[in-house]
Parts: structure tokens; C-alpha cells; sequence
């Protein structure tokens, strides 16, 4: 009987430290959209889209991902659900109300980069988080990556 609660021990232990070890940072979220950029530069829309959408793709990195938006908050390309794709989300809400989606828009146009914060569902935990998104302008779309805190 020790043995097992011993293994369930160091199951949870290491699962919490891999989980932990998978969660991506500010900086790479930024480095990845940095990447999707230049790669779109030389590439084009087409490619880099389909790029993009592929799950586990150069534009994915632990439990990151880029996706894309037009300046009317239409998905262009989504590394993790391209179900979105074509769809606009300029009345998405997050959880306290606030429509995200479309002040990233507003402020990909005024701003050209930045970040902004909500409150949004972890899949992995299950529960509403704080969450960033990085997004920068290229052109006539944005690319983005966002991080739970």
C-alpha cells in the first residue's frame, strides 16, 4: 500500500511539474508572433496562414499559439482551433464582459502592438484565468499569442 501512494505521489508531483514546464511565457509568446510575422513577410498570407493552422506546427511552442485577425476581427488562422477560422469575434466576451476581441483590433490599428488582458477559461485547469494576449500588426492583419498568468 505504500508503494501506491508513494507512485500516486511522484505521478502527481511530476505531472504538476511537466504542466508547469509546458506553460509558456511572455517573452516566447512574443517571440512567436515575431516569428509568424516575418514568416509572413516572406511567405504571404496563404502559406503562413496554413502554417498557422497547423495544431502542432512551427507556430505552436507548449501551450502556445498564433492566430490571425483582419481589422474587422475576423479569424484569418487559428493554431489551436481552426473551427474560428472565418468567423468574426468583435462581440466575444470574456467573463467579466469585456469584448477583448475587439479592443485588440482597435488597438492593433491605433497601437500596432501590444498586449491585452482578460479573463478567460484554462483548458487544462478548467477554471476562468487571468490571461494576456501579445498582438502585433503587419499590413492589414494582426497576428497574436496569448498566455495565461
Amino acid at each position: 500500500m505504500k508503494k501506491i501512494l508513494m507512485a500516486v505521489i511522484i505521478c502527481l508531483l511530476t505531472t504538476g511539474f511537466v504542466y508547469a514546464q509546458e506553460k509558456g511565457t511572455a517573452k516566447e509568446a512574443q517571440d512567436l508572433v515575431a516569428k509568424a510575422v516575418a514568416y509572413y513577410k516572406a511567405n504571404g498570407k496563404d502559406k503562413t496562414f496554413a502554417a498557422i493552422n497547423e495544431p502542432k506546427g512551427q507556430f505552436t511552442k507548449k501551450d502556445l499559439y498564433v492566430f490571425a485577425f483582419d481589422m474587422n476581427t475576423t479569424c484569418l488562422a487559428h493554431g489551436a482551433n481552426k473551427g474560428l477560422v472565418g468567423k468574426n469575434l468583435k462581440e466575444l466576451k470574456d467573463s467579466n464582459g469585456k469584448q477583448f476581441m475587439n479592443q485588440m483590433t482597435q488597438d492593433a490599428k491605433t497601437k500596432g502592438k501590444g498586449w491585452v488582458d482578460y479573463s478567460w477559461t484554462n483548458p487544462v485547469s478548467k477554471k476562468i484565468e487571468a490571461k494576456s494576449t501579445y498582438y502585433q500588426k503587419e499590413g492589414d492583419i494582426y497576428f497574436g499569442c496569448g498566455i495565461y498568468k
